[in-house]
């Protein structure tokens, strides 16, 4: 005798950072019930462009391996967690047979909607320019019209590297206290900064970070997607 079973559908999460794992499970299981996450983990891909200064040609198809390994894998629906490779997560969409996300694109929707004059804070170079034409993508979408001020925590991600978390927020937080007066809304361009605002209160305006907003996105386009 056989006995059927539904099993739930598999979103893969592609990170280069493995400390947010343990996040972005817990996240998935509060934001989309019924979905069962699995996690791949290659650190190489921020490593290498981080050392090229960019995110090369060579990255972009490796980040589209993955993203075919998670769908061969049975991944009904895929998240890029990295920031600095959301580029190569936009070349690889129309092409992808499930649905791919990138990891900023809520956060960058919610920064619009909420002031327009943006901050940019991020503790690495090749993540600053991805999230910021994606905000002016999105701004332009929507016919709204920002200006975008970036400002770079330089060093801030070594120190994360090398197991200082502690001065690597202290760092994010004197990067962000120096953007407060001139805008409306900061977002932090990395799903690894969002640690850093634990330790601080009365924060003057809205600071948005990655995780929670990119799932919740995520999650409002799947009940579209199931919809239709």
């Amino acid at each position: 005798m056989t006995t059927g079973t539904h099993e739930s559908p598999a979103l893969a999460m592609i990170h280069t950072v493995p400390g947010i794992i343990p996040a972005f499970n817990e996240l998935v299981g509060r934001h989309l019930t019924g979905w069962r996450p699995f996690n791949m983990l290659d650190e190489s891909l921020l490593g290498n462009t981080i050392r090229d200064g960019t995110l090369s040609p060579q990255t972009m198809r490796r980040v589209a391996t993955h993203i075919w390994s998670a769908v061969d894998a049975g991944a009904s629906a895929v998240l890029v967690t990295c920031s600095s490779l959301g580029p190569a997560v936009d070349a690889a969409t129309p092409l992808c047979p499930v649905p791919l996300f990138r990891i900023d694109d809520g956060m960058a929707i919610e920064a619009i909607r909420r002031g327009n004059r943006i901050g940019v804070l991020a503790t690495l170079a090749t993540t600053m320019d991805p999230t910021t034409r994606l905000i002016e993508r999105h701004a332009q979408r929507t016919g709204r019209n920002v200006s975008v001020t970036g400002r770079l925590c330089e060093g801030a991600f070594d120190k994360l590297r090398g197991g200082e978390r502690a001065a690597h927020d202290a760092m994010i937080r004197e990067g962000l206290a120096s953007l407060l007066d001139s805008v409306d809304v900061v977002v932090l361009a990395q799903a690894s900064m969002a640690n850093a605002l634990n330790e601080m209160s009365d924060i003057s305006v809205p600071v948005l970070t990655s995780p929670e907003l990119g799932v919740l996105h995520m999650s409002a386009a799947l009940e579209q997607f199931a919809a239709r």
